[in-house]
């Protein structure tokens, strides 16, 4: 609870106690006091429910999940240097001005950036979509799954790291993703969606296909698909 629901609840109770305590202790019962004495416990009562409804329009911030793991950041060699800045850079917004701890890019089966929190094992073991990655190419929309401890299939993103409480999955059309997970429950706000949907249509329209195409012209000196931390 914040602080001004907590003062609201506080001044609230306090004023409904004393307004019992008076209209017991009175040596008389007269007309005006009564009057006095409920309209005294109505503002009180008034108090009480601006508190409880400060809560509910303001709820606290879900504590961070302990994630194990470190930072880092794993790249597709044979990307165009403008790309690879793109991805770089989109992704370091993300996980700044975003309650992500994890972000990870996909485009055509291949993960061009893995970025953020992430354990030992993160490039031996690779993300593979699954029914929530198919669902939003199927529906062309992000899907934002607010508690994974309530979803049956969170296995799918046992891969990007282990004990995620919040994911997003923003589609790159039919041919990419951008998956996010977050540091709490329902951590990702509406502004926040809206900012990682810009930057997927940003990357989807202007940086993907042309790096790309730059990177198939250019021959690599890696096989492709090869990422370096």
């Amino acid at each position: 609870m914040s602080l001004p629901a907590r003062l609201c609840t506080a001044v609230g109770t306090g004023a409904l106690l004393l307004t019992v305590v008076n209209q017991l202790t009175a040596p008389a019962l007269d007309p005006a006091l009564e009057r006095g004495s409920v309209l005294a416990a109505l503002l009180a009562v008034g108090l009480l429910l601006i508190g409880v409804l400060w809560t509910r329009l303001q709820p606290e911030p879900a504590a961070r999940a302990p994630l194990q793991g470190d930072e880092g950041m794993l790249l597709r060699r044979d990307l165009s240097p403008q790309l690879a800045d793109e991805l770089s850079w989109g992704t370091r917004m993300l996980l700044t001005a975003t309650p992500a701890a994890v972000v990870l890019v996909l485009w055509d089966g291949d993960c061009l950036i893995h970025r953020g929190l992430m354990d030992s094992t993160a490039q031996q073991r690779g993300f593979v979509p699954g029914p929530v990655c198919q669902m939003a190419w199927q529906r062309d929309r992000s899907i934002h799954l607010v508690d994974l401890r309530h979803y049956p299939g969170r296995d799918e993103f046992m891969p990007l790291l282990e004990g995620l409480p919040s994911v997003i999955v923003q589609p790159l059309g039919r041919r990419g993703l951008v998956v996010l997970g977050g540091w709490s429950p329902r951590c990702f706000s509406t502004a926040d969606q809206l900012w990682i949907e810009g930057w997927a249509l940003r990357l989807r329209d202007a940086w993907l296909p042309a790096g790309q195409a730059v990177a198939e012209a250019t021959p690599a000196s890696r096989a492709p698909g090869t990422l370096e931390q």
